[in-house]
C-alpha cells in the first residue's frame, strides 16, 4: 500500500446512453440521467442529470440540451467529459482536502471498436481519472446479478440498454458469443413518437414518449395485469394546438413489435452460433434479462415463447450493471475480464 493511496478514491461507472450511474465504497452516490444542458455562447455548463433533463426539450435559442452518447458510444466527446467531471463533483469525498487519485472502472458495450473504447478511457482521464480500466457490459451486468462468472458453466445474459442491447454468452471469465446490437429503450421512444404523430396527429416530445413507454409500455398484447389507459398532452398536427389523447398499453405493444423482434432475432441468433455444450447448460439456466428494457412489461413472456427457455428478470435490473461494476472495481487487478 502506497503513502498516498490514502488519496485514491475508487468509483465504479456505468455509463449508459440513458442514465448514469456511479458507485463509490459499494453504495450508488450518483444516478442521474446521461444530458447537460449548456449556454451556447459562453459554452458554460448550466445544469448536469436531472436539472438538465427537467430542461430537455424546453429550450431557449441560447440553451442546448446535449446527450453526450448515443447507442452506448461517445458522441460528443467534450459534453461527456463536462457530464463525468460534473457528476464526479456530486459525490461527497470525506476527508478530501485535496483532489482525491480516481481509479475508474467505466463498463461498455460488447461491440464497441477500439476507437471508442480510446474514446470512454480518455473521457474519463480528462475528468480527472489517474486510471481507468473497462469491463463489457454483459459481464458486469452477470457479476452485478450474482452469477459465478468463473465458473465452467454456460449463461446468458440479455442487457437492454438507452442505446445498445447486449446478448452475450458467458463462461469460465470470458465472453464466448455475443452480439450488440443497436436497437434499445431510444428505439422505444422513438417508435412512440412516431406511432403518436401517424395515429393520433399529435407532435409528442422525447420525454412524453418515454413516460408513455414506463406507464403504457408492452412486448404482448394480452397481459395478465394490464395498466390502466394513460393521457397523453402534445401538440395537435393538425390545428396545431395542444391536445389530450388516451392510449392503452395493446397500442403500444402494436408500436413496439418491430423492435422487440430484433431483439429476439438477436437472441435466436446468439443461441444458434452457441457452442453444445454451453447449449446444454443455458437449457438448464435459462436466460437472464437485465438493463431498463428488462422491465417492459411481457417482453420475458414473448421471450420464453420464441425460445421455450426459462426467462429470469433481475431483481433490480436498472443497476444491475452499475452492481457488476462494482464488484469488478474490487478486484482491479485480479479479474481476467477488465480492458486494460
Amino acid at each position: 500500500m502506497g503513502l498516498f493511496s490514502f488519496f485514491d478514491k475508487e468509483l465504479a461507472i456505468d455509463l449508459g446512453t440513458a442514465n448514469t450511474i456511479i458507485m463509490y465504497n459499494d453504495k450508488v452516490v450518483v444516478d442521474e440521467p446521461s444530458i447537460v444542458a449548456i449556454k451556447r455562447d459562453t459554452q458554460q455548463i448550466m445544469a448536469v442529470g436531472k436539472r438538465a433533463m427537467m430542461m430537455h426539450g424546453k429550450t431557449h435559442e441560447n440553451i442546448k440540451t446535449i446527450r453526450p452518447l448515443r447507442d452506448g458510444v461517445i458522441a460528443d466527446f467534450q459534453a461527456a467529459e463536462y457530464m463525468l467531471r460534473e457528476m464526479i463533483k456530486m459525490i461527497n469525498f470525506r476527508n478530501s482536502l485535496f483532489p482525491p487519485a480516481l481509479k475508474m472502472v467505466i463498463c461498455i458495450p460488447s461491440g464497441i471498436t477500439e476507437v471508442e473504447e480510446r474514446a470512454v478511457k480518455d473521457s474519463a482521464e480528462q475528468a480527472g481519472a489517474k486510471e481507468v480500466r473497462l469491463i463489457h457490459e454483459p459481464m458486469a451486468a452477470a457479476i452485478g446479478i450474482g452469477i459465478d462468472v468463473l465458473e465452467p458453466m454456460g449463461n446468458m445474459i440479455v442487457d437492454i440498454g438507452g442505446g445498445t442491447s447486449e446478448i452475450a454468452v458467458i463462461a469460465l471469465g470470458g465472453i464466448v458469443t455475443n452480439k450488440s446490437i443497436r436497437i434499445a429503450g431510444d428505439d422505444f421512444t422513438d417508435e412512440i413518437m412516431e406511432y403518436m404523430r401517424k395515429e393520433h396527429n399529435l407532435n409528442v416530445g422525447e420525454r412524453t414518449a418515454e413516460l408513455i413507454k414506463i406507464e403504457v409500455g408492452s412486448a404482448i398484447m394480452e397481459l395478465d395485469n394490464p395498466p390502466e389507459d394513460y393521457a397523453v398532452h402534445g401538440r395537435d398536427m393538425l390545428t396545431g394546438i395542444p391536445k389530450e389523447v388516451s392510449v392503452n398499453y395493446k397500442e403500444i405493444a402494436h408500436c413496439l413489435d418491430k423492435s422487440v423482434s430484433k431483439i429476439e432475432a438477436a437472441v435466436l441468433n446468439t443461441l444458434e452460433t452457441t457452442p453444445p455444450e454451453l447449449s446444454a447448460d443455458i437449457y438448464r439456466t435459462g436466460i437472464y434479462l437485465t438493463g431498463g428494457g428488462a422491465l417492459l412489461r411481457g417482453l420475458d413472456k414473448r421471450l420464453h415463447e420464441k425460445t421455450q427457455l426459462p426467462i429470469h428478470v433481475a431483481e433490480d435490473p436498472l443497476r444491475a450493471v452499475a452492481r457488476g461494476t462494482g464488484i469488478a472495481l474490487k478486484n482491479f487487478n485480479d479479474f481476467p475480464f477488465l480492458i486494460k
